[in-house]
């Protein structure tokens, strides 16, 4: 059974930095592609960042591009998301999702339905 756990999340001012963390369990973890996708209210939970197994390939939505960086730490069974220069748009809930059936892929999708195993969010605000 894979489990995953987010934190990090808060409030912050517009220009402002949060990073977030999320722990992963299950033994082949190192295996999979995982990533975050946030919602917001009133709209469908989207794409934010992944990275595949091996921390080589890294994908992320035009809309935080240059601004939020996505990282893991496969000995530690985490995946990380810092985020700078934050908006008052990036306010939602952020969740981290592992991609379990396509172990050792090095092939990112941003497709909902392809993660099958999601944490249970962290809220992150952002003020103008």
């Amino acid at each position: 059974q894979v489990q995953l756990v987010e934190s990090g999340g808060g409030l912050v001012q517009a220009g402002g930095s949060l990073r977030l963390s999320c722990v992963i369990s299950g033994r082949t973890f190192s295996s999979y592609i995982l990533g975050w996708f946030r919602q917001a209210p009133g709209k469908e939970r989207e794409f934010v960042a992944a990275i595949t197994w091996s921390g080589t390939n890294t994908l992320y939505a035009d809309s935080v591009k240059g601004r939020f960086t996505i990282s893991r730490d496969n000995a530690k069974g985490t995946v990380s998301l810092q985020m700078n220069n934050l908006k008052p748009e990036d306010t939602a809930v952020y969740y981290c999702a592992a991609d379990t059936r396509r172990r050792y892929s090095e092939v990112v999708v941003t497709t909902t339905t392809v993660y099958d195993y999601w944490g249970q969010g962290t809220q992150v605000t952002v003020s103008s």
